[in-house]
């Protein structure tokens, strides 16, 4: 009923119009005063001073400054302009319904032939062209079958070739029922003389062309009666629900905005058209929200899945917080926009729009940005194995870098992201403040302080991959201990002066003034010191022992009463680990004195102790005759020089000790030395020369010319008292076998560690 009044309105809307203006022919009262004024040369000279004055008047205020209105100032604004819009729709609404209680009360007069012409062409053509689309849609659905199977036995490629053609016979049904309905409404059947519904009908096509176009694109994205011709993988329940609700929503939206409110506008008023727009989009706001809540749960299950995957990342972790209030923020959008649009239907709405347009392409763009990213550090960096061989820790040190890096860089565009969706919604003058002297020095320090942070951990790769190189035995000269020592060192200092300074550089791009940073860092080192003198003795000690290069890594030292091999030194401390495994940490302030075994060359001394009957040239000869087969044992390479042999340097109570010495590379002399007492052992038993060891002679009465001694004399006791002072001669003998007359010096030196797999006795030096 309401349709068929607003189309045959021009039978009611002119008169009502007429009422209020000059009949034709009238001369306007006000057009005649102005012209008697300027024909007047005292009236029109006293007009232009009134007109200056009062444009001067209107310059004062604007060229003071408009003070910055804020965000609440602008809602407040809306709001306001909301409420008055209201109460203007009330007021057309309770006069729209008066004329149309007048129509029925016959208040109003109607021109019922006008009203039916009008409803007549119109209705012609929406007819004329639903029934030909409609037909269209029939004979178009065995194509489309003919489609879906099609794809359901093609590949991928092929699928979305037939999803394409589908799509596009699809959008030629709507051009042939839109061009259809064209044809109809210029034939002489459908027009009329004043031209009104020609103009009704020309929107009905373009509004058709416009909603019909929108649900083929709806169809060829969700397909719901064809799976096969999904681009998604969406449940058939799913893509019905969702192709029913939006096909309403634009069908009922769009023939509203682009048919029914400008009919009403044209033949009623703006303000009827007004009415009729708020009503609608009232309806459609309520319609948007119950879909809303409908699925608030499936929404937010599906988020909580999409964020468990990405846990670590920036978006998954916005995900995981979206999903608990994302209907919250949907409700609250659509409000928003029907409030706005509501305050200024002709501002509020093309701003919202193109605002929720430009932020969904700049979260789009910001997501696939991220997803490209994250995609990159999942991969991971692979080098080449010869790369790999020479810095084997390389790609381990990339592979922690690269993510720290692109982690920052998903930091940076999500900030960018955000700062242009508040440019986009005017929430922030981002551009504004970007092209001030403040914004430009923060946006320069912003992206200082990334470069130097991004050259600093470029430094520090290079300087550590440098490290490595020069450390890899298997490449260049091998290492020597103090270069090992010295490298190790320098890369610690290095990695404590780098960050220092890049602390330092970002702090300066940031405006602060490190110049009082350093005085008080001098200052706290200063109070350091003198509370910390042991830490600072430990310091100064160790830098003069690396300089006097006392000890390196690997080297057998004596420091601090503690005999071992060197594994760790720093500026501090010395860690050695002992031969029973001990681990020994050991301040350079308790060394007073440092013992190294390992510098430059070492002597295996071999001091042999042999029976005082042996003789000394076969004694010589045997330790020449077990050195060569040293040498023939593989120890060739360890030896410098020949055999030093010093011959006989002591008599001692049961052995003479004859002594040599072996010259050997640094470290070598332990496990050399080893392997010489073994072989000397076995020359020795082949030979037959003895090693004495401790024992007692006795001598009954001298010996015989064959050198035999006669058996021993023993005189048996008679029994007597246990007490009493015992005999000499008992006392004697038990002096004598207690203490025998001849007993083997011996002394015990420090041994090494095993070399190449060999056994590691303690070594016993005879003498």
């Amino acid at each position: 009923m309401l349709f068929l009044l607003l189309c045959g309105a021009p039978s009611f809307a002119q008169p009502a119009v007429q009422q209020g203006g000059s009949k034709p022919g009238e001369p306007n009262a006000d057009v005649e005063a102005l012209i008697t004024i300027l024909e007047n040369d005292q009236a029109r000279h006293r007009l232009i001073d009134k007109l200056r004055a009062a444009a001067a008047e209107g310059r004062q205020p604007a060229a003071e400054a408009a003070p910055e209105t804020t965000i609440a100032q602008e809602v407040a604004a809306y709001t306001r302009d909301a409420a008055e819009s209201a109460s203007g729709l009330i007021k057309t609404i309770a006069a729209l319904v008066e004329r149309i209680a007048g129509v029925f009360s016959g208040g109003v007069s109607i021109d019922v032939q006008s009203l039916w012409n009008a409803v007549r062409n119109s209705a012609l053509v929406v007819v004329l062209t639903f029934a030909v689309y409609l037909a269209l849609r029939l004979a178009f659905g065995r194509f489309q079958r003919a489609f879906a199977n099609a794809a359901t036995r093609g590949g991928r490629f092929e699928r979305f070739g037939f999803i394409g053609l589908s799509a596009l016979a699809d959008a030629l049904t709507v051009l042939a029922a839109w061009a259809i309905g064209s044809v109809s409404s210029l034939s002489a059947f459908v027009i009329d003389q004043a031209g009104q519904a020609e103009m009704n009908r020309a929107l009905f096509l373009n509004a058709f062309l416009v909603i019909e176009f929108i649900k083929v694109l709806a169809r060829t994205l969700l397909a719901p009666r064809w799976p096969a011709l999904r681009i998604w993988t969406l449940s058939d329940t799913t893509a019905a629900y969702w192709y029913f609700w939006l096909s309403r929503f634009v069908s009922v939206v769009g023939y509203t905005t682009f048919f029914l409110a400008p009919i009403v506008a044209i033949n009623v008023s703006e303000d009827a058209a007004q009415v009729v727009r708020v009503v609608v989009m009232f309806a459609a706001l309520v319609l948007a929200l119950i879909i809303i809540l409908q699925n608030r749960d499936q929404v937010r299950r599906l988020l909580l899945r999409r964020s468990e995957t990405r846990r670590t990342d920036i978006l998954g972790r916005f995900l995981a917080s979206l999903a608990r209030l994302w209907h919250v923020v949907a409700i609250g959008y659509l409000v928003l926009v029907f409030v706005l649009w509501l305050a200024a239907p002709a501002m509020a709405l093309p701003f919202v729009l193109a605002a929720t347009v430009q932020s969904i392409v700049a979260v789009a763009i910001g997501v696939l940005l991220t997803g490209v990213i994250a995609r990159v550090a999942g991969a991971g960096i692979n080098l080449p194995a010869e790369v790999s061989e020479r810095l084997p820790l390389l790609e381990r040190r990339l592979n922690a870098f690269v993510p720290n890096v692109l982690r920052m860089v998903r930091i940076l565009v999500a900030a960018v992201v955000l700062l242009v969706i508040a440019q986009f919604w005017r929430a922030a003058d981002v551009v504004g403040w970007l092209s001030s002297e403040v914004g430009q020095r923060f946006a320069v320090s912003i992206v200082s302080a990334i470069l130097i942070m991004l050259v600093g951990g470029l430094i520090y790769l290079a300087v550590q991959s440098w490290v490595e190189y020069r450390l890899n035995p298997n490449y260049g000269h091998v290492p020597s201990p103090r270069e090992r020592t010295l490298l190790s060192l320098f890369r610690n200092a290095f990695v404590v002066a780098l960050g220092v300074l890049i602390v330092m550089l970002v702090l300066s791009e940031f405006g602060v003034n490190i110049g009082p940073l350093l005085a008080g860092a001098g200052v706290v080192g200063l109070a350091v010191g003198f509370g910390a003198q042991k830490l600072v003795q430990d310091i100064i000690t160790g830098a003069f022992i690396q300089f006097e290069n006392a000890m390196n890594e690997g080297d057998v030292v004596t420091a601090g009463g503690v005999t071992g091999t060197v594994e760790r030194l720093t500026i501090r401390s010395v860690s050695l680990r002992t031969l029973d495994g001990a681990y020994h940490l050991i301040p350079f302030s308790s060394v007073d004195a440092v013992t190294n075994f390992m510098k430059n060359f070492s002597y295996h001394v071999a001091s042999i102790g042999v029976d005082y009957e042996a003789s000394i040239p076969e004694v010589k000869q045997a330790m020449h005759d077990a050195f060569d087969k040293l040498k023939e044992a593989g120890f060739a390479g360890d030896i410098i020089g020949g055999l030093e042999m010093h011959g006989v340097t002591e008599f001692a109570d049961s052995a003479i000790l004859v002594r040599a010495r072996i010259k050997t590379k640094p470290g070598k002399h332990f496990a050399l030395g080893r392997a010489y007492n073994e072989i000397i052992k076995e020359v020795f038993d082949e030979r037959g020369i003895e090693i004495p060891f401790p024992h007692v002679t006795f001598y009954m009465g001298g010996e015989d010319k064959a050198g035999k001694s006669p058996p021993p004399r023993i005189k048996r006791q008679r029994p007597g008292p246990t007490t009493g002072k015992p005999k000499r001669g008992a006392a004697t003998n038990a002096a004598s076998a207690k203490s025998p007359k001849r007993q083997r010096k011996t002394s015990v030196t420090q041994d090494g560690p095993p070399d190449e797999g060999r056994d590691a006795p303690d070594q016993t030096e005879v003498s």
